[in-house]
C-alpha cells in the first residue's frame, strides 16, 4: 500500500514538472498580456481629456440619428451589403494564399480554386442582375 502511494506521488510529481516545463511560457505570456492590457486601458483612460459633447456622442458611421423612435422602418439593404461584403471579402482572403503558392499546387488545388472563383463570380453577377447593389428605390 505504501509502495503504491509512493509510485502515485512520484507519477504526479513527474506530471506536474512536465506541465510546469511545457506550459510555463504560455502562463508567462498570458500574465504579460493581461498586465499590458490593464496598463494600456488605465493609461488611455487617465491620459485622455474627458470632454464629451453632442458631436462626439452622435452617430457618425451609420447615418441614422440615435434619438429617433426605435420602431421606424429600417432598410434591409444595409444588411444585404454587409453580408455581400463578408462573402466577397472571404473570396479575397482565399485568393491571396492561393496566388502565393500557385506554383506548388497540384492540378486539384488549382482547379478547385478556379471553381471557387467561378461560383463566386456567378453569385456576384446574380446579385448585380437582381439589383442587390442598387440603392435606388424601385
Amino acid at each position: 500500500m505504501l509502495q503504491n502511494l509512493f509510485e502515485t506521488t512520484v507519477f504526479f510529481n513527474n506530471v506536474e514538472s512536465l506541465l510546469r516545463l511545457n506550459y510555463i511560457t504560455i502562463v508567462i505570456y498570458l500574465v504579460v498580456a493581461l498586465l499590458l492590457s490593464l496598463i494600456i486601458i488605465n493609461f488611455s483612460f487617465l491620459l485622455v481629456i474627458q470632454n464629451p459633447e453632442t458631436e462626439k456622442l452622435s452617430s457618425y458611421e451609420c447615418g441614422f440619428e440615435p434619438y429617433e423612435d426605435a420602431r421606424h422602418q429600417f432598410d434591409v439593404k444595409f444588411y444585404l451589403i454587409a453580408i455581400l461584403f463578408v462573402v466577397f471579402d472571404v473570396e479575397t482572403m482565399f485568393l491571396l494564399p492561393w496566388s502565393i503558392c500557385l506554383v506548388k499546387l497540384n492540378s486539384l488545388g488549382f482547379w478547385s480554386m478556379i471553381d471557387f472563383v467561378f461560383e463566386l463570380g456567378i453569385g456576384f453577377i446574380y446579385v448585380w442582375y437582381v439589383g442587390g447593389l442598387c440603392w435606388k428605390k424601385v
